[in-house]
């Protein structure tokens, strides 16, 4: 998407972001995502140059989720060492520590592209310790046809939402 890197619209870029990622059952991405995309987009609020346009990708491939920001300024960004008590100057540094990677990469002859990844995998867990198991008595299965349910009550308890407008 297309848009001035205002402070009203970086929130509304953070919702649709975060409707995309829901969209794609990514919820576990939702707060890292909208972090990155609002320090990239606040980066281009303050520092591009000649304007404030900018456009916003979000990107799934099989499991690497890709947020870049792409605007007409090319200068480079510089991570800065913040000073404890500074109110700005974290914003790569915060990306940096919250994506699995990250970058810039000039775009064409006047811009750049400024992006991060996210694993979209959960993370390997250890397995747990085993336990003792008890024996448990079998019983015999009943088949289908005796268990008598009604159709009905064969249908999953949350449908796939249908759309109400017709055509």
């Amino acid at each position: 998407m297309e848009l001035q890197a205002l402070p009203s619209r970086i929130g509304q870029v953070r919702r649709i972001v975060s409707a995309q990622l829901r969209y794609w059952h990514l919820d576990a991405l939702i707060d890292r995502a909208s972090l990155g995309v609002t320090e990239l987009l606040s980066n281009v609020h303050r520092h591009a140059q000649p304007d404030k346009t900018c456009t916003v990708e979000i990107e799934l491939l099989l499991d690497r989720l890709t947020v870049s920001v792409r605007d007409g300024d090319p200068r480079m960004p510089v991570v800065d060492d913040a000073e404890p008590l500074a109110t700005c100057g974290r914003g790569l540094a915060m990306v940096a520590a919250m994506s699995e990677s990250w970058g810039v990469r000039p775009d064409g002859e006047s811009g750049k592209v400024v992006w991060f990844t996210l694993p979209t995998s959960a993370p390997a867990v250890a397995a747990a310790p085993t336990r003792r198991r008890r024996a448990v008595q079998e019983k015999p299965a009943r088949r289908f046809a005796e268990v008598g349910l009604p159709a009905e009550a064969l249908r999953p308890e949350h449908a796939p939402a249908r759309s109400a407008v017709a055509g």
